[in-house]
C-alpha cells in the first residue's frame, strides 16, 4: 500500500474517532438527543419533576415552551416527596397544566399506596389525571424477581381507587419491561405514559405521553440532577384542552 493512500486511511479513521468522541461528549452533557419528536406532530411537551431538580423557578420553567408538568407526589405507602407541597402549590400560579405521580412499590399493598397518595394530592381545576409509576427498581430487575399476578392485582386495586377518588382514571407510565412483563393486555382502560429514550415508541404501543428524553437542559431549576425529563403529549391543542 502505497503511503498517501496509508496516510489517508489514518487520517480518515482519526476524523470518525473524533467525532465519535465529540458525538458522545454532547450525547452526556445533555447538548443533542437521540430522540427529537417533531413539534408539528406532537406541538405539546412538557415535564416531569422531583426533589431531585431541587428548588424549582416554576415562572422561569414553565417559560420555555412546555405546556404541562408531572410532580412526583409519593412512593410506596409512606414516603412523601420533599418537595412536592411546594412544587404543587407554585406550578399552580403559572399557566402549565399539572399533575401529580406515585412510584408503585412491588413490597406494599396497592390500597395503602392510594391512601398516601389521596391524603398527599388534592385535586386541582383542570388538574391531569394521575400517574401510576410502574419500573423495576432496586433488587426488583426483572419478571423472575416478582411475582407478577400479585403486583397485577395490588396495581388494579390502586388504579381502582384512585380512580373512585378523584373521578379520573389514572395513567400508568411504564417502560419497555414493565409494559410487557405488567402492564400489557390488563390495563388497556388506563391511558399509558410510555419511556422511550433511545428510539420512538413501538408502532403497536398506545400511547397518551411519551418520554422522549432523559437528559434535557432546561433553566429554572438547582438540583442534585442536572437534567430534566421531556416528554409529549400524543394529540393537539384542542385534543389536549379536553383531555381529562
Amino acid at each position: 500500500m502505497k503511503r498517501n493512500v496509508k496516510n489517508t486511511i489514518l487520517a480518515v479513521t482519526a476524523s470518525l474517532i473524533l467525532l465519535a468522541l465529540i458525538a458522545a461528549a454532547l450525547l452526556f452533557f445533555g447538548i443533542i438527543h437521540i430522540n427529537n419528536p417533531d413539534s408539528d406532530d406532537y406541538p405539546l411537551a412538557g415535564v416531569d419533576v422531583s426533589c431531585y431538580q431541587g428548588d424549582i423557578d416554576w415562572e422561569t420553567l414553565a417559560s420555555q415552551n412546555i405546556e404541562f408538568a408531572f410532580i412526583k407526589a409519593t412512593e410506596g405507602s409512606s414516603f412523601v416527596d420533599p418537595n412536592f407541597s411546594y412544587n404543587w402549590t407554585e406550578a399552580q400560579k403559572t399557566g402549565l397544566r399539572i399533575g401529580a405521580y406515585h412510584f408503585f412499590s412491588f413490597e406494599s399493598s396497592g390500597e395503602t399506596q392510594a391512601d398516601s397518595f389521596i391524603s398527599t394530592v388534592k385535586a386541582v381545576d383542570n388538574m391531569l389525571p394521575p400517574v401510576i409509576d410502574v419500573e423495576y427498581y432496586n433488587d426488583f430487575k426483572t419478571k423472575k424477581d416478582i411475582d407478577v399476578d400479585a403486583i397485577k392485582n395490588e396495581l388494579r386495586k390502586l388504579t381502582d381507587k384512585l380512580n373512585e377518588n378523584y373521578g379520573i382514571k389514572p395513567v400508568i407510565y411504564c417502560d419497555e419491561k414493565t409494559y410487557t412483563d405488567i402492564v400489557n393486555g390488563d390495563f388497556s382502560d388506563c391511558d399509558l405514559w410510555y419511556r422511550s429514550v433511545y428510539s420512538s415508541v413501538p408502532s403497536d404501543v398506545n400511547w397518551t405521553f411519551w418520554q422522549y428524553s432523559n437528559r434535557h437542559l432546561l433553566n429554572g431549576y438547582k438540583g442534585e440532577e442536572r437534567y430534566i425529563d421531556m416528554n409529549v403529549f400524543s394529540g393537539n391543542k384542542d385534543d389536549f384542552a379536553l383531555y381529562h
